[in-house]
């Protein structure tokens, strides 16, 4: 609904006016209402302020992803990028060139965030929440350093209080803030990573009370992706050597009960710009205090080191029991098929259909027709009559708007109570029914933009 961007030099000294752009919501559209509480941006305010994402990615292709350029945002990895792919994908652009070809590339300031409070925290503020846990919540960074940030989950906002919070790093930790932004090369974390000695490593994953942080070493390479499985070096490996796969399996599935000692095996995913560092940076005058931080002693990691070594046996083992893992959320998965507008990780595109793509960005919308029976992937065939219809509805033809009607009405209304539409409106009533939540205007106009995009009743 909203994109805010800034570029900026590498001393992130502003260049040029930011971008702050609202995007139209389609009218197969119902966003979350939670989103909506969150940002204040109502549906009727992207249809009477905003572009099409047709014509919003024309300006992101030719005036923001231009060669050379890094893409930061705070936990953008996770979460912005997610969208941003999608967004390409569905509207016939790469969804993964904007972050590699011609020398661009990306970086998530929430890790760095991490761990230079893990490893180096002087000269910074940090917050804690109401229960006196330490919280990397930008908002609480922004206030307790003194940072400019008027408006917290506006985007462009937001964006303006991350330039704030690196500049405010880059100036306390240097080395640290210099030496992260080099690593977010996925061979320079290949190289750290598989040369089989520890190395720090931070990650949401890992607990807050040792500040999100730990000494690991690489298991085995990932059998399926550019990716490594580490260990946590302050756990003990003993007690899981000789489990056998299926008990493996189960040590290593997410448990509330937080009595189970889970496995401390992690996906370490080169591409997605992880938090990494030598053991060196914490030798010298930062080791006393930082291996506190973390939890971890020297003698903990040679220790375990030494337990880990010529276990061929277990990391078997641990291969197997991730390819089960594997195999029961395939099937979960496929028991729940998304949407075509959701398939993107369904394969690659097909050499033969990438400048059938670009041409699509070329040609009258009403000779899409030709195009279609081109493509060979069928994700393309199927998603060009609504590219058509969310961006140039004005160029359908009675069939294809009767199309797109029906096409609305399946998507927001089959599953009777469960659907799309039902789900949507008993949300806006929850948050209708607690105070503290609330917001008649909001949740008014959520009510609204439901009556002004449900389907006419159908005697198909």
């Amino acid at each position: 609904m909203q994109f805010g961007g800034q570029r900026t030099d590498l001393n992130l000294k502003p260049l040029g006016q930011p971008h702050n752009i609202l995007i139209k919501l389609s009218d197969d559209v119902l966003p979350d209402p939670g989103a909506i509480m969150v940002t204040g941006i109502t549906p009727q305010q992207t249809i009477s302020e905003g572009i099409n994402e047709a014509d919003f990615l024309t300006i992101f292709n030719e005036e923001i992803s231009i060669p050379g350029t890094i893409f930061i945002g705070f936990n953008n990895v996770r979460f912005d990028d997610e969208f941003m792919r999608f967004l390409l994908y569905r509207n016939f652009y790469d969804p993964y060139a904007w972050q590699y070809k011609d020398e661009r590339s990306r970086w998530d300031l929430l890790d760095v965030v991490r761990m230079t409070r893990a490893l180096r925290p002087e000269g910074i503020n940090w917050p804690t929440d109401k229960d006196g846990k330490a919280t990397n919540q930008l908002g609480l960074l922004t206030t307790m350093n003194n940072l400019t940030h008027d408006n917290a989950h506006d985007a462009l906002s937001d964006v303006m209080a991350s330039i704030e919070l690196a500049k405010l790093i880059k100036t306390k930790q240097p080395k640290l803030f210099d030496f992260l932004l080099a690593m977010r090369d996925k061979k320079a974390i290949a190289k750290l990573v598989t040369s089989g000695q520890p190395f720090v490593y931070t990650s949401g994953k890992y607990p807050g009370e040792f500040a999100k942080t730990t000494v690991a070493v690489m298991l085995s390479e990932h059998p399926k992706r550019p990716a490594a499985l580490v260990w946590d070096l302050r756990q003990d490996p003993e007690p899981f050597l000789n489990l056998s796969v299926s008990q493996l399996v189960e040590a290593w599935r997410w448990s509330e009960d937080k009595t189970k000692v889970r496995l401390p095996i992690k996906t370490l995913q080169y591409n997605r710009c992880p938090a990494v560092a030598p053991l060196d940076v914490i030798k010298g005058e930062h080791q006393a205090e930082t291996r506190q931080r973390l939890g971890v002693t020297s003698e903990q990691i040679t220790a375990n080191l030494k337990k880990l070594a010529n276990q061929s046996s277990f990391v078997k083992n641990v291969l197997q029991a991730l390819d089960q893992l594997d195999s029961e959320q395939e099937q979960r998965y496929g028991s729940r098929r998304p949407t075509v507008d959701g398939q993107l990780y369904d394969g690659f595109i097909p050499d033969h259909d990438r400048p059938l793509m670009e041409r699509v960005h070329q040609t009258d919308p009403k000779q899409f027709d030709e195009l279609q029976t081109a493509f060979i992937d069928k994700r393309l065939k199927q998603l060009l009559p609504l590219y058509k219809a969310r961006n140039f509805k004005a160029a359908l033809s009675p069939e294809e708007h009767e199309a797109w009607e029906v096409y609305r009405s399946h998507y927001l209304m089959d599953g009777g109570e469960n659907s799309r539409l039902a789900r949507y409106l008993a949300s806006i009533q929850e948050y209708a029914r607690n105070p503290s939540k609330r917001n008649d205007f909001l949740l008014e106009e959520l009510r609204l933009w439901a009556e002004s995009i449900s389907p006419e009743p159908s005697f198909e």
